[in-house]
């Protein structure tokens, strides 16, 4: 099986990845919106299908990425029927099995946190995604969105700290940079319901937490409702058009070379290396604009506003760290020459020495 556990640290939101290996059939656990860029470039990179996102609960804390990668990939949504969401392709009820490949997930009914959560467990029970009904060393809030303390505690009880006690538990959400723990683990440590702590001391202890809504409550539960399709207060994010772009898995935007050779007069392009390795026997691409890698933000100023960035080095390395260093400084327009110079010369573009200016 492949896994993958990633993070939106916005929300401090796990998203999963899990596929069989032979048939690259996937399935994503409480994807998030802002994150689906990062999730299909992962996708695309592994060779992997994506069947379905599962939703553990509607989040109150971000909204999440299933109805985008619907609208991307074709995946199906699915999460418990009793969360009460509009815009589903499945709904669990308890017990109920969904497949990918040779592999199974079950889907537990786990309410408290919220009347519709759902804990996903590997159906070899090595596995659980507990969503925000049990945490590391904590449990989910239980006052408001239907929920109850009462539930909680016996949806833990028997949900979730029934499995074997070597099964690996992964949360929604960890504050702490915690990222996994155990059946065994909980049992023994969690402090609101581990040990011999009754049902009158987890409902006793929950009710006076006294937490604050979650910030981005207004926005996120009207979209979760529906899957995540945007309102009005969720706008879809922006995909650049100015070229056939691609977005990597180590976040950022990549133009291919038969494009760029096509196109050389509707951008600028940069090479980042230094002047003695151009006027070497490589050589780069005719006019492009020599910026040095350490200080090609401040060196880009100098450069057309209006018109897009494309970044070249040897083989697409230091100018993918250039890249990253410009759009994170705000850069709308700018990629990576997938494969650098190398890949340009190997599709037939031309090279030329150039000396530094």
């Amino acid at each position: 099986m492949i896994f993958r556990q990633l993070l939106d640290a916005r929300s401090w939101t796990y998203t999963y990845l899990l596929a069989d290996e032979e048939t690259k059939e996937a399935v994503l656990i409480d994807p998030v919106f802002e994150q689906a860029r990062r999730d299909c470039a992962l996708l695309e990179e592994l060779g992997l299908k994506l069947l379905y996102t599962l939703d553990t609960h509607v989040h109150a804390d971000h909204v999440t990425g299933a109805w985008l990668l619907r609208e991307k990939l074709g995946s199906k949504i699915a999460l418990m029927h009793s969360a009460g969401a509009k815009g589903a392709d499945v709904e669990f009820s308890d017990g109920d099995l969904i497949k990918f490949g040779s592999l199974a997930i079950e889907a537990r009914s786990t309410p408290g946190h919220t009347s519709g959560c759902g804990t996903y467990v590997l159906s070899d029970k090595s596995m659980a995604f507990t969503g925000d009904c049990l945490l590391i060393r904590g449990c989910g809030r239980t006052d408001f969105q239907q929920g109850s303390s009462k539930q909680m505690y016996h949806s833990i009880k028997d949900k979730i700290l029934s499995l074997p006690s070597s099964c690996a538990l992964y949360p929604a959400h960890d504050y702490s940079g915690r990222m996994m723990t155990t059946v065994a683990e909980e049992t023994e440590h969690n402090p609101r319901c581990g040990g011999e702590r009754s049902e009158s001391d987890f409902v006793g202890l929950m009710e006076a937490l006294g937490l604050p809504h979650p910030a981005q409550l207004d926005v996120a539960l009207p979209a979760n409702l529906q899957c995540g399709e945007p309102t009005d207060k969720k706008p879809m994010p922006v995909e650049p058009t100015w070229a056939p772009l691609r977005y990597s898995y180590a976040g950022i935007w990549q133009v291919g070379a038969q494009w760029l050779m096509e196109h050389t007069s509707e951008v600028q392009i940069v090479d980042v290396r230094p002047a003695d390795e151009i006027a070497g026997a490589l050589g780069t691409i005719e006019g492009a604009t020599l910026l040095a890698l350490d200080n090609v933000v401040e060196e880009a100023q100098s450069l057309d506003a209006n018109r897009p960035i494309v970044v070249v080095c040897r083989s697409g390395g230091r100018s993918a760290q250039a890249t990253a260093k410009l759009m994170k400084a705000g850069f709308q327009s700018v990629a990576n020459l997938q494969g650098g110079a190398l890949r340009w010369s190997a599709v037939g573009g031309n090279l030329v020495s150039q000396a530094a200016s």
